[in-house]
């Protein structure tokens, strides 16, 4: 019976079922001093994987404090009606960790990261915080009335 107790308890850790949508989007995707060369390690230790174990095709590291983050959610983005997505007009620097296997499974995730500067960050609000990431793009990329 002890053993169940301890695997319960570690898979409550594990799932983090008290973690705000806020604070899961934030421990996936801000951190002003992530590298390319800390993918593995860090995706490692914020447990960044699908519901089923796999690895995450691709996961982004907003490099900036979570300040600066949340205020595109709080008059400093630009909301998009056609796709319910806010547009920061602020733009960032960014890691992009992209899995090298595809189809692999944790602990086997490998990723090769990239940075990207200048970037503008697509995210969804929710009570005037970013609850998911959406996808970035150049300013040039940017077109008010597309449709995602």
């Amino acid at each position: 019976k002890g053993e169940c107790l301890i695997i319960f308890i570690l898979q409550c850790v594990i799932h983090r079922p008290e973690e705000t949508p806020y604070e899961k989007f934030r421990r996936q995707h801000v951190d002003a001093k992530m590298t390319e060369k800390l993918c593995n390690t860090e995706i490692s230790n914020r447990n960044i994987y699908k519901l089923d174990n796999s690895c995450k095709e691709t996961n982004t590291f907003i490099l900036s404090i979570p300040a600066k983050v949340k205020s595109i959610c709080r008059g400093d983005g630009s909301y998009d009606e056609n796709s319910g997505m806010t547009y920061s007009t602020a733009t960032f620097r960014i890691i992009k960790c992209k899995l090298k296997h595809q189809g692999a499974r944790k602990p086997s995730c490998q990723y090769e990261g990239r940075l990207l500067t200048n970037r503008i960050i697509v995210v969804k609000c929710e009570g005037k915080l970013p609850v998911h990431f959406n996808r970035d793009l150049l300013p040039s990329e940017r077109n008010d009335g597309e449709q995602l």
